[in-house]
């Protein structure tokens, strides 16, 4: 069976992976705690979202249920690190600024609606592939996150955050496994449920992919880069079920108030900080989205850039 995992992030410059990207958001105290935070708010949005899954499959099957119980475990624990963490370091703990990962991703979910009732193995298809590929970018992004920090200024503080974040790896790998596990068995039911277990694999890594890349960019020409996204979601689909999907969020894609409001903060935040490094910097970066055509593919730079 394919085993799916995150693509990097295509930029002006190339593909970056999760060690070049952290490599430059440890240097800026601001955006790490920042980038903290995120990891916070997802475990635990995390937790919720796992519980309303126990409601909704209402005790059926009961191995399951045991699972997501220590899972939600888990996420709760890892989201109560980072908050003691942030809260030590000075740092607010509220919604974090821009446009949310998984937010995005639940807006960009096909809308595939299966009652576990009497479509259980479907259901659990389309639902443990979604949270399986987001896993696997979590635990990307924590192993980029530690390798950044042994690379940095061993301060204080940044050690007590590699402590952190090397204590929560190992359970999100896990999480990974018990994904990967769950859906092979499935797989394994059927040729049928092996075809329906791809397709689900193929469809929600295209639905993470776009959710990831839209956090991070923020570039002129960025909308229509998420149109090209949607469209490659699309494609997984049916025929007769692509038209639906795109008409009900094209609008939104395309007008993207999330994005223009992550604009604006962080340009303020930008000028606010160095009125001359606004202009050298982050004006040729925003305008180098112009560069990048939507689905645009670039061989990945010897060097992270600085």
């Amino acid at each position: 069976m394919t085993v799916a995992y995150p693509r990097k992030l295509q930029n002006s410059l190339g593909a970056l992976g999760a060690r070049e990207v952290m490599s430059q958001v440890v240097r800026d105290r601001e955006i790490h705690l920042i980038t903290l935070n995120r990891y916070r708010f997802s475990e635990q949005r995390s937790c919720k979202d796992l519980t309303d899954l126990i409601e909704l499959l209402n005790g059926e099957p009961a191995e399951l249920i045991r699972d997501l119980s220590r899972h939600i475990a888990d996420e709760a624990r890892h989201a109560m690190w980072l908050t003691d963490l942030l809260v030590d370091l000075g740092q607010k703990v509220g919604t974090p600024p821009g446009t949310l990962y998984i937010e995005e991703f639940e807006r960009l979910l096909d809308g595939e609606s299966h009652d576990p009732a009497t479509d259980l193995d479907d259901f659990l298809i389309s639902t443990l592939a979604a949270i399986n590929v987001t896993e696997k970018r979590g635990c990307e992004y924590f192993s980029g996150h530690i390798y950044a920090l042994k690379q940095a200024p061993q301060t204080e503080e940044n050690v007590r955050i590699r402590e952190t974040i090397e204590r929560i790896f190992p359970e999100e790998a896990a999480h990974v496994r018990w994904g990967n596990r769950w859906l092979g068995q499935l797989a394994a039911k059927s040729p049928e449920h092996r075809q329906k277990v791809e397709l689900a694999k193929q469809r929600y890594a295209a639905i993470e992919q776009a959710a990831f890349e839209s956090g991070m960019d923020i570039t002129l020409g960025a909308e229509l880069r998420r149109v090209s996204k949607l469209l490659d979601i699309a494609n997984t689909m049916p025929l007769w079920e692509r038209t639906q999907y795109l008409m009900e969020r094209l609008p939104q894609t395309l007008l993207a108030p999330d994005l223009q409001m992550t604009r604006i903060e962080v340009a303020q935040r930008a000028w606010n900080r160095d009125p001359q490094a606004f202009m050298e910097k982050f004006v040729p970066m925003f305008l180098s989205g112009l560069n990048r055509q939507p689905g645009q593919q670039k061989k990945s730079p010897s060097k992270a850039p600085a």
